[in-house]
């Protein structure tokens, strides 16, 4: 079905399919809120050997045989390096007021603070948020999404070596200097917590490091050997005191005169109770969600680790100076929130906390099923994401509650399909269930709205299918459809956003499958 016929063909679907009832319009927003779409430099741009840049950590990791589910990587995959003013385009279409990316750290600094500027890498960032602005659009910039230069790791180890302060500093403060006048929201980092525990806990993200070198029948056959029971606080201790020297450098040399904010983006799971009768389970829920979220916001925002952190590891737990005590404490303008499922959890003791998928030194047992069948939500294509708006909003109070009503940014939330190759572009480009998720999802914040939460803004995840890290591109989370053309296809979702932004009545297709043909 050709482009023209599809739009034809969505439209009649929004007139003719009978509507959900419970539908969510832009006037339960206040007039300032930032609506956008959000990607990460690694994930679209591909153009990983041009215009001067550096390998990555992730150029690396995904040339390795079997990191990636599907053995693919990003050395092309959307190529918004080389379409991004056709992206622009996409981006201004759907009448959004914001758009959130990332910078990639090896395209602006090949070479870490060991070499110059990378000025085509400049170029491009100028360009892209020049092309923004004119469109009314806010950028809001991540330094760092995951991908950082290969060199540091090879120096000196990166995240598990103080001198990454020194490097990230200096990324921090190349990206004001150059782009500062113009962006007005930044966040140092993307989901830190995630990238530690996969990084430096299971072996799967960069630098996969694991407690033993697996064998073949492994999950990661290039698992590096590492210290687990160590490393991911090391590495996140590192982290939390590098977003510390950037907002530093920010708020002394750059904020009075540039009039922006910074914070940082968690991800940020939502912990249900497995057995609500289970008091045990309520303490494992609330262990989990210090474990998991409070672990990098509390030294930032109150000066330590959480107590629960702090009693269950002991020694293990870095600690932070006097000196850097004194610099801790309300090192943030806002939280920006990544969320996108919630999971049950449950007290165990240490032997029946070996799976991937636990809070082990929390003694948790995650999951997202209970034992008599019922899931915590709708499961998805996505391993571990399930279907939950309500969790959204209890997150959101969790945050309001612990760290004083901050503001927050829902900075990511979004809806995976899998990328069955026997689908249609037909069936994933009506994608009903992604339209319903977001409904669902803006509804959410409106309920913490009412309660007082002082959130400012929502991007969906993600602008285009791209790239999803370690399934490759198994997922689709994208309002555009995008194939091995590389040709750009609005879904539903996309028309759906457009119409909600535009204030126009909402229509929601049901989730029965009732779709007429045209």
């Amino acid at each position: 079905m050709e482009k023209p016929l599809l739009i034809a063909f969505w439209v009649v679907q929004l007139i003719i399919i009978p509507f959900s009832t419970c539908l969510v319009h832009r006037s339960q927003f206040p007039p300032t809120f930032l609506f956008g779409t959000a990607t990460s430099a690694y994930q679209i741009e591909g153009a990983y050997l041009q215009g001067n840049k550096s390998c990555s950590n992730w150029d690396i990791f995904t040339h390795l045989q079997g990191t990636i589910k599907d053995g693919s990587n990003a050395d092309i995959t959307v190529d918004h390096y080389n379409r991004y003013m056709e992206d622009v385009e996409l981006i201004h279409s759907l009448g959004v007021n914001s758009h959130r990316f990332s910078i990639s750290w090896s395209r602006v600094l090949p070479r870490g603070r060991f070499g110059e500027p990378n000025q085509e890498g400049i170029g491009f960032y100028n360009s892209l948020i020049n092309a923004l602005l004119i469109r009314g659009i806010e950028p809001l910039v991540t330094l760092s999404h995951f991908d950082i230069p290969q060199e540091l790791e090879d120096r000196y180890g990166a995240w598990l070596n103080s001198q990454i302060q020194q490097d990230f500093g200096y990324f921090a403060e190349t990206c004001f200097k150059a782009f500062g006048d113009r962006v007005k929201y930044w966040s140092t980092f993307n989901e830190p917590n995630l990238m530690v525990k996969y990084g430096y806990l299971t072996g799967g993200l960069p630098p996969n490091h694991c407690a033993k070198i697996q064998t073949s029948s492994d999950h990661n056959d290039h698992c590096q050997s590492g210290n687990p029971a160590i490393e991911p606080y090391i590495a996140a201790h590192s982290l939390i005191l590098s977003h510390v020297t950037a907002v530093d450098i920010y708020r002394e040399k750059y904020q009075v005169t540039q009039r922006g904010m910074i914070g940082i983006v968690m991800n940020s799971i939502w912990y249900e109770p497995l057995r609500n009768i289970s008091s045990k389970d309520h303490s494992a829920a609330r262990r989990a969600l210090a474990f998991h979220n409070a672990w990098i916001l509390d030294p930032i925002i109150f000066g330590d680790y959480p107590p629960e952190m702090q009693q269950i590891l002991g020694p293990r737990l870095p600690k932070f100076s006097l000196e850097e005590k004194r610099t801790l404490k309300n090192k943030l303008d806002f939280i920006g929130i990544s969320h996108f499922t919630s999971l049950y959890a449950q007290d165990c003791l240490f032997s029946q906390c070996s799976t991937v998928t636990s809070q082990t030194d929390a003694f948790v047992l995650v999951t997202g099923e209970r034992d008599d069948g019922t899931f915590i939500g709708k499961p998805t294509a996505m391993q571990d994401l399930y279907v939950d708006p309500s969790g959204l909003e209890n997150i959101i109070m969790y945050y309001k509650e612990r760290y004083n009503n901050i503001p927050m940014f829902i900075t990511g939330n979004g809806y995976p399909d899998a990328n069955n190759p026997t689908t249609s572009v037909d069936d994933f480009v009506i994608d009903t269930e992604r339209v319903h998720y977001l409904n669902d999802h803006l509804t959410s914040i409106t309920m913490a709205l009412r309660n007082g939460a002082d959130v400012r803004g929502y991007f969906i995840w993600s602008l285009l299918d791209s790239f999803e890290w370690i399934n490759g591109y198994t997922l689709r989370f994208g309002l555009h459809y995008v194939d091995n053309t590389l040709e750009r296809i609005p879904k539903l979702s996309a028309m759906w956003y457009k119409q909600f932004l535009g204030g126009m009545k909402m229509v929601t297709p049901k989730l029965d499958n009732e779709v007429q043909s045209i």
